[in-house]
């Protein structure tokens, strides 16, 4: 990766400097409370930004949490980061009530060297995400007039063609940040020559948005195996009735083409943990995948193929997990995650889990993060990744 990285700025000298730092910090909140459920986007920027910070630079943080409609919106604001950021950093973070208004400009006006600002949400701008270049670049020139350098520790968003990501390293001398290298660096592993036995996980709810990296991982994995609610998809293109199961039925046909394409390399669940309603307290039990009643809808994978997919997890050297097997918010079927999770963890090989839904069962279910190799801060990026994708923040630090 032709990429400038952090040392080559710090070796530049920082001190006294504004440094633009576009984070992922789209971390989830409690609905009720505001409060911050899951800090592990916060904790995986900290070693770039306390490196700035020791170096004696003016650190401007940027980031978007959720999906507003291009204007304010106060369920969105990144305030209680600002507040975690400050904890974990050890010293405050001067929050902007605004990305690029008179809010911000005295934010960053008013930085000491070794002291970090945040500016408010970067979706409250239409210009971050238009389509529009013009719009688009008039948003990034505002940025980063915030910055002397900028720094891409977003790997979470280098598969977006936004402003922060892809406009602003093209108006500032550009690095990427060591969470975005570190990235980089393991996923390339698993794409260039991966240690065999190759073994990856897929799950997560549906067939279509997994179909591109299928496509490109069965040429090269050795086995696949495949859970959550996409596998029921698959059962159907194996003749299965899958009762109320989540099913795509548009994508029966090509399921049933792939696994012709690869006879004996996709794996499919044996047995299923069937309930009566998606709910934590539905009446439930575990059922034949080739058995699923017509009244009971399929949440979870059951013991069996938790035993088999482990059986060939504990062969393998190289693995890559994205996508729960099951809806493991709800305790009666969360069995399958957490099985095929310690399965990964207790293999010898080469383990990365693929960020998104997948990092957020390993810390929900208080599996230990150092037992894999690699949790990605970016499951959609990284998917993209291993398709072969041109990742928009990847080329534009390569510039």
């Amino acid at each position: 990766m032709s990429i400038r990285n952090l040392d080559d700025l710090l070796a530049e000298g920082v001190s006294g400097r504004r440094v633009l730092v576009r984070a992922d910090l789209n971390v989830p909140l409690d609905k009720q409370t505001g409060e911050i459920t899951d800090d592990g986007r916060i904790r995986a920027v900290l070693p770039t930004l306390s490196a700035l910070v020791q170096a004696g630079a003016k650190v401007v943080v940027c980031s978007h949490l959720g999906r507003p409609k291009g204007a304010p919106d106060p369920q969105f604001s990144l305030r209680p980061v600002a507040g975690r950021l400050g904890e974990l950093l050890g010293a405050p973070v001067h929050f902007a009530e605004d990305t690029v208004g008179d809010s911000a400009r005295a934010c960053v006006d008013g930085l000491a060297d070794g002291q970090v600002a945040l500016l408010e949400n970067l979706r409250f701008n239409k210009g971050e995400t238009s389509k529009d270049d013009a719009e688009r670049g008039a948003f990034a020139d505002q940025l980063a007039a915030f910055g002397e350098a900028y720094v891409d520790d977003a790997f979470g968003a280098v598969h977006r063609k936004h402003a922060s990501v892809y406009d602003v390293p093209a108006r500032l001398p550009h690095v990427a940040g060591r969470l975005v290298l570190r990235e980089v660096e393991v996923l390339s592993k698993l794409t260039a020559d991966p240690e065999r036995p190759y073994v990856v996980v897929l799950g997560g709810s549906k067939v279509s948005d997994k179909l591109a990296v299928i496509e490109a991982l069965l040429p090269t994995v050795d086995r696949l195996l495949i859970g959550g609610g996409m596998c029921f998809t698959f059962l159907k293109a194996q003749g299965h009735e899958v009762g109320s199961s989540l099913l795509e039925e548009e994508m029966v046909e090509t399921c049933r083409n792939l696994m012709e394409r690869a006879p004996g390399k996709i794996m499919l669940p044996v047995d299923v943990v069937a309930a009566d309603a998606f709910a934590p307290d539905a009446a439930h039990d575990t059922v034949p995948a080739d058995g699923i009643p017509s009244h009971r809808l399929g949440l979870d994978i059951g013991p069996e193929t938790v035993a088999g997919f482990a059986a060939a997890l504990s062969q393998a050297k190289t693995v890559f997990w994205n996508g729960p097997m099951g809806v493991f918010e709800m305790a009666p079927f969360a069995n399958g995650t957490r099985g095929v999770a310690e399965a990964i963890t207790k293999a010898d090989a080469f383990s990365v889990v693929g960020g998104g839904d997948s990092a957020a069962a390993v810390r929900a279910l208080g599996l230990d993060e150092s037992s894999f190799s690699h949790i990605s801060t970016g499951g959609g990026a990284s998917l993209e990744y291993l398709e072969g994708k041109t990742l928009p923040g990847i080329a534009a630090l390569e510039s």
